[in-house]
């Protein structure tokens, strides 16, 4: 609090100030994921995108004011712009994600569970065509294997980006998903639930933001 003197009067002026909140994030994903507060990077999957199989939860604390923007990039495991994994051998397939995320604020209380009130944006799809799946020579950008890629928006998660036009995030069961390794250890809040892109399948990459007032 200052005091201003204008002319004959004294004018009290208070100052607020944002006092930062400790947070705790439990997240899984197939396959990887980076959390984004307020446009901090606080969590990143500790195993790398390039491991073909990565199904592990994570769970860390982090430090942030409110209102807190949550910004998490998410994505599936792809051998290249094709989106699909083990080419070239029997087993050659698109692959499919999901994932699921919950933050608490020091007291246990529940301040953001993945659900459909995310926005989301896709910003890598393959392949457009799912013939793409069964090709003896799956070349990335040739058909049957078209893609769509964009460039991630500038200062998306940041507190200040319009995400407006973007999507919400759509719901899956578990038994579309099918989560395992790591899913079980954590206790789920109820109204966690299962998000991606649309497509399981042809979304590798999904950008999804929310805003905890």
């Amino acid at each position: 609090m200052r005091q201003v003197l204008l002319g004959s009067f004294a004018v009290i002026v208070t100052t607020g100030t944002l006092y930062a909140e400790t947070f705790s994030a439990d997240v899984w994903v197939d396959n990887w994921f980076a959390l984004h507060a307020n446009g901090v990077l606080v969590g990143e999957d500790s195993v790398p995108i390039t491991t073909e199989r990565s199904f592990n939860a994570e769970s860390f604390t982090f430090e942030a004011t409110l209102p807190l923007v949550l910004a998490v990039k998410l994505m599936d495991f792809k051998e290249n712009d094709t989106g699909l994994e083990y080419i070239g051998s029997r087993r050659q397939q698109m692959g499919d994600g999901g994932a699921i995320l919950q933050v608490m604020n020091a007291d246990g209380s529940v301040m953001a569970v993945s659900d459909d009130g995310w926005k989301c944006l896709v910003v890598h799809e393959a392949p457009l065509n799912k013939a793409c799946e069964a090709a003896d020579n799956p070349v990335a950008g040739t058909a049957p294997c078209d893609f769509e890629s964009t460039d991630e928006p500038v200062d998306w998660t940041q507190a200040g980006f319009d995400d407006s036009s973007w999507s919400a995030a759509t719901v899956h069961t578990e038994a579309a998903i099918r989560p395992k390794d790591g899913y079980d250890r954590v206790n789920w809040t109820a109204s966690a639930q299962l998000i991606w892109g649309p497509d399981l399948e042809t979304a590798n990459t999904v950008l999804c933001r929310v805003t905890v007032e």
